[in-house]
Parts: structure tokens; C-alpha cells; sequence
């Protein structure tokens, strides 16, 4: 680079944080834009398209991370000069190669009809996404790291009813089926270090199906059953969506560079050349090119399509196999897209696969303009489907800003096609619900003189979650720039005890089992079956001296012993949990006990507030006897709670 050049670029203005660069680095090629949000749609101002040098990707896969760098810092540079701009921040999306996904399911039965809220929705997808994740890891063959990149609530019911959104319904049984997407870590490492190495930051991160979607298929569109298939050079992605969901990802190792090699071997060509027939090929063509050996040659297009006939049609079946695995069959309609869309007869061949109408498949392009438009710049090329996606996803509400999202003072990973919450940004980031509440120590239930007593657990140490030094709640949207600080929940210890110490708190000296004395350092166990006194010995009956005679009215009758009652096999008596008694607001607030047998934390009351979090106009005070407190605050008989909005502060409307 000249000392002309360089100077020129250091004089442009920074990138502003309305400015959004989508980069799609695919096996093939890498293709960059460069837009903003305009009213409700993105303006693209800039597309470049570069090839990489080299086959230095494969399967969608980075191979030679400084030749992909290079090839990103190229496209990079041509787009700073169309627009002026210095371009520091990037959004990209992680290619399927070893894209994962899995299905996940939960269920939350209340101990009393509630109004179902956020939180409610929250721990139950967020259970379902756990559930999923736990498949997935049992079925690993191997310790590779996978990443939660994103998931999808397939099903929301309320008491067995299907509903689209529980918030504001009233039920006691919520249950969630969700589909979960992971990626190996390796993937996404891999692509950080390329955009790292090509002097920018990672702004936003997603899946290149879910990307494609959101360009080609509009959410509007999605209550019909569609699915889009994103053909690559090295990889196929598959997305389905219904009934306003998308259902599912999958992907096919078998892309476009399986018919270019056909070609290559067929002709004794390079693998540009081959690149290039491919997009030459329609009816009645006659297609010049010039093989390795340096002889000219010219070749109808219907012999080079039936030389390729066999790659297509390994790509046509894996195609159909994967939609039909994913979807459970045909579709309403299917989108191609990407490069290896464009192949001449493709849409009919895979219609016929599907056994659908020549007229349900078809080129993705026809949507672009419902979510992006450009002045000059023709959109509707199936190629620009994910960079467009990725363009439109970054507009959806996360990134906007340039500068990243920190997780403990470290760039936090963030996968997305929208909004992400603190909970759900904190389960891509490797932690669960279960780390916000923490679990209550396991009780340690005896027998006591044939009764049931429970010693419960401690209760667990409460997380703390932040943003920007602010305590917050997990269901807040998180934006650039964000500081996030968590501390995970930690347990509550498991209720130990020794004969003892069991014999002090009942005020004995010593406690028996199966009649005999525990020793006082002797570890209690849950089903120990104790009892406080000693058993009575039997009196033997007095015997007469062998020389003295026997007879009914000299004998003695024996006095006999105390019976001793087994300790029964079922408890007499079980503790029945109580109802937990408490002011709200200064209003007595009387809670059934629950179910499962867990406290009652600071969050689960604040559907009795009163407040509308959906239409808050100020930060809400939460206060257990006078002191702020934070959601996961275990709430005790008697206590003072206060949960109000505060209003304006001064000099605020």
C-alpha cells in the first residue's frame, strides 16, 4: 500500500454506528455491503465481491486463515473507498458445516393458577434449551466444545393448549418444545481470527441459514410452511419454517464445488473456469473455454449439463433428503439460493426430487425488497442472500453501535438473528438458568419416633447480574456497548448432621437406632429411622428350684415387658408445608406453598405488584425489608417487600 493511499484512508471519518458492513465469507468468494436502517428497511449503499486467490476454505470451513484475512482486507479497503468511511467493526455470520441441532422440551407446573410473565417464559424456554443441550452432549462421541448459537420456541402450550405467546395468560401447567443450534467451537474461533487478523472486530455473530431466512423469507411470510436452501460452493444450508417459527436448521456437505470438480476432470480445466461454465449454462449455448493443455474448445451446454448430470444429482438427492428429514416432508414452497442456485435447471430438478409442483421451487430474490433496497444496485441475485441476511439481522435491535458487548470485562460471544435478552446472551456465553437461582441444599429427612421431620438445605447465595454497574433483571435487551457483570448463583449446602447434634435439638441425651445408641459423631442419613428412647428390656419370669414342685397356684406369673411398636414403614405424621404470609406494598399478601417444595424469590412477586413492565416509564425499586434487593432473594414469612416504579427524575419529563 502506497504512503498516498494510507494517509488517504487514516483522513476518513470513523465508521458511524448507524453504519452496518455485513460480510459474507463463503468457501468461494467473499462479498461485503455496506448499509443502514431506513425506515424499517435496510439501504444498501455498497456491494464488493472478491474471490479468494486460493482454495483456501473448504467446505465452508477457513483452511489458511491469513489467505482468507487477506482476501477480507482487500474487500474491506474498496469498501471504505465508496463510502469514505473508515470500517472498524463488522458483522458476520458462522458457516454449517458442523452445524448441530437438537430438540429440547420443559415443563413448569404452577402450585396455583398464575398470570404467566417474562420471568415464567424465560426459565421455561431456558430449561428446554438445557434439556436439548444435554441430548446433544450424551449423544458427543467426542469432548469437542459446541457453542449455543441460537433457538427457536417450536411450541408454547398453557394447561395441553397451544398457544403462540403465554404472557398475560393465566394457567398452572406451561410446557415448551424448542430446537437448539450449536456449533464447534473451532468454527467460530476460526472466524474471529480472521476478521481479527484483517484489523477489524467482531460486532455481531450468526448462522448463515439464519441469516439467508430472514433476507429471503420475511417474517410475515412465515405462518405458510417454506423452506430456503442456500447453496454454497462447499456447503448447503437448509432452513424450515411454519406456523410463524422457524423450525429448524440443517445443512449438506454436497454444494456447488461438487459440479465443479465434475466439470474439471470432464474438460481438464481449473476450478475458475469450471466456476465460470457454470453460470454459462442455458439452452441452446454454446459455451468457449480453453483446457489446461492449452487447447480452445467450444461445447453445447446440454453436453456439458449431461457430463455434470451426475454431481447434480447427487446434490438434487442430498438436498431432498435433508428437507424432508427437517421438515417431515415437501414444503408449501422452497427458495434456492447462493451461487450453486443459479445452475440451469436446478429449481425443476429439485422439484421433482420433492415430488412438488415445477412452480412451488423456485430462485430466492423476489422477497429481498421487503427488507432492503439500493439506488443502482440490483438485490435480487439468490447469491446475496445470506450478506443481505446478515445486513437485515443486524438491524433487528442487538448491534448498532460500534463497539462490542462485554461479559466480565471480556468480549462476550453473540450469536443472533434479533433481540437477545441478558438470559439468553448469558446461555451463549456457556451459562444456565440454573446459575441465576441456584439450588437450595438437599434436606435431610428422618424418622423420628415413627414421624417425618425435614432439615432443610441452606439456601443458595444469590447471583448478581449487572449492566453498566445497574442490577438488573435477566429479561433485559442487551445493546452495544453493554458492561455485563455476573456472578453465578452458588448452591445452598446439603443439610448434614450428626446423632449428636440431632440429640441436642430434641433435648436427649442420646438417640437409638434399631435399638441400639448412635455415637454422637455418627453422619445421619436421609431415611434414617431414629427413635428418642431406649427400648424396654423384657423381665424373665422367676423359676422354681428344681427340687420344688410345680403348680399353677405357686407359680409366679411373669410380669410382662412394655411392648416396643416397631417403628411403622410409612410415616405417622408428614410436616405439611405452610403458606407464606408476607406485605406486599403494605398490603398482607398470603402465597400458596409450592409444589416442587422450593421458596419463593423476590421475582416471583412481581406479577402482584401491580406494574405493567410491559410499558415501564422508570427504573422499578425492589426493597425486602428496607433494603435492595435482587430478584433471586429468597422471601421469608413476615417480610416487608416493596416493589415500585420510581418516577422522573428531576429535570426529566
Amino acid at each position: 500500500m502506497s504512503v498516498a493511499m494510507q494517509q488517504k484512508e487514516e483522513e476518513y471519518p470513523m465508521q458511524e454506528k448507524e453504519l452496518i458492513y455485513a460480510l459474507d465469507i463463503g468457501t468461494r468468494s467473499v462479498i461485503g455491503m455496506l448499509g443502514r436502517q431506513e425506515n424499517g428497511r435496510v439501504h444498501i449503499l455498497a456491494v464488493e465481491k472478491q474471490p479468494h486467490e486460493r482454495r483456501s476454505m473448504l467446505d465452508g470451513q477457513i483452511e489458511d486463515i491469513d489467505q482468507v484475512a487477506a482476501t477480507v482486507t482487500q474487500i474491506t479497503r474498496r469498501l471504505e473507498a465508496d463510502v469514505g468511511r473508515r470500517l472498524t467493526q463488522v458483522c458476520v455470520a458462522a458457516a454449517g458445516r458442523s452445524l448441530r441441532t437438537e430438540h429440547g422440551s420443559s415443563r413448569i407446573e404452577l402450585s396455583a393458577p398464575e398470570v404467566i410473565g417474562d420471568e415464567h417464559v424465560q426459565k421455561l424456554t431456558a430449561e428446554a434449551v438445557a434439556n436439548a443441550a444435554g441430548i446433544l452432549e450424551d449423544g458427543e462421541e467426542t469432548a469437542q466444545r459446541m457453542l449455543l448459537v441460537g433457538y427457536t420456541a417450536t411450541q408454547l402450550r398453557l394447561d395441553q393448549y397451544p398457544l403462540a405467546k403465554l404472557q398475560g395468560h393465566t394457567g398452572t401447567l406451561l410446557e415448551a418444545e424448542v430446537v437448539a443450534t450449536f456449533l464447534p467451537s473451532e468454527v467460530v474461533d476460526s472466524l474471529n481470527a480472521v476478521v481479527r487478523r484483517a484489523g477489524l472486530e467482531t460486532a455481531s455473530l450468526t448462522l448463515e441459514p439464519i441469516a439467508a431466512l430472514n433476507a429471503a423469507i420475511p417474517p410475515q411470510l412465515r405462518l405458510l410452511n417454506l423452506v430456503l436452501v442456500d447453496i454454497g460452493a462447499g456447503t448447503s444450508d437448509i432452513a424450515a419454517c411454519r406456523d410463524g417459527s422457524v423450525v429448524g436448521y440443517t445443512m449438506a456437505t454436497v454444494a456447488g464445488d461438487e459440479i465443479s470438480e465434475a466439470l474439471m476432470r470432464a474438460y481438464l480445466i481449473d476450478y475458475d473456469t469450471a466456476e465460470r461454465i457454470k453460470t454459462e449454462l442455458s439452452a441452446d449455448t454454446i459455451v468457449e473455454f480453453q483446457d489446461v493443455v492449452g487447447f480452445d474448445q467450444a461445447v453445447p451446454a446440454e453436453e456439458i449439463l449431461e457430463k455434470a448430470d451426475p454431481a447434480i444429482g447427487s446434490l438434487v438427492g442430498e438436498i431432498a433428503r435433508r428437507v424432508l428429514e427437517l421438515n417431515g416432508g415437501p414444503p408449501s414452497a422452497l427458495f434456492l439460493a447462493g451461487g450453486g442456485s443459479k445452475l440451469s435447471g436446478l429449481c425443476a430438478r429439485v422439484a421433482e426430487a420433492l415430488e412438488m409442483d415445477t412452480k412451488r421451487v423456485a430462485l430466492a430474490g423476489g422477497h429481498f425488497k421487503t427488507t432492503c433496497f439500493a439506488d443502482g444496485i440490483p438485490l435480487d441475485d439468490p447469491e446475496y442472500a445470506t450478506p443481505l441476511g446478515i445486513a437485515v439481522s443486524s438491524c433487528l435491535g442487538l448491534i448498532s453501535d460500534s463497539s462490542r458487548v462485554f461479559l466480565n470485562d471480556a468480549p462476550a460471544r453473540l450469536f443472533r438473528s434479533g433481540q437477545l435478552t441478558l438470559l439468553e446472551l448469558l446461555m451463549m456465553n456457556g451459562y444456565s438458568y440454573a446459575n441465576l437461582i441456584g439450588r437450595t441444599g438437599k434436606s435431610l429427612s428422618l424418622y423420628v419416633d415413627g414421624k417425618r421431620i425435614s432439615y432443610h438445605g441452606s439456601p443458595p447465595t444469590a447471583a448478581h447480574l449487572a449492566v453498566n454497574g445497574v442490577e438488573v433483571q435477566p429479561s433485559r435487551i442487551i445493546y452495544a456497548g453493554d458492561n455485563i457483570e455476573f456472578v453465578p448463583a452458588v448452591d445452598g449446602e446439603d443439610r448434614a448432621m450428626t446423632a449428636g447434634e440431632l440429640a441436642s435439638l430434641l433435648s436427649v441425651e442420646t438417640v437409638y437406632s434399631h435399638g441400639e445408641p448412635l455415637p454422637p459423631d455418627r453422619a445421619l442419613r436421609s431415611g434414617d429411622r431414629i427413635t428418642t428412647v431406649p427400648p424396654v428390656s423384657r423381665t424373665v419370669s422367676h423359676q422354681p428350684a428344681p427340687e420344688e414342685e410345680e403348680s399353677p397356684a405357686q407359680t409366679e406369673p411373669a410380669v410382662p415387658a412394655a411392648p416396643v411398636k416397631p417403628a411403622p414403614e410409612e410415616p405417622a405424621e408428614a410436616i405439611i408445608p405452610q403458606s407464606l404470609c408476607l406485605r406486599l406494598n403494605g398490603n398482607e399478601l398470603i402465597l400458596p406453598p409450592k409444589q416442587d417444595g422450593t421458596p419463593y424469590y423476590l421475582m416471583d412477586l412481581l406479577e402482584h405488584s401491580g406494574l405493567d413492565f410491559d410499558h415501564l416509564s422508570g427504573p422499578v425499586s425492589l426493597l425486602v425489608n428496607g433494603v435492595e434487593s435482587l430478584f433471586q432473594q429468597v422471601i421469608s414469612p413476615g417480610d416487608e417487600v416493596e416493589i415500585t416504579q420510581a418516577g422522573p427524575k428531576e429535570g426529566e419529563l
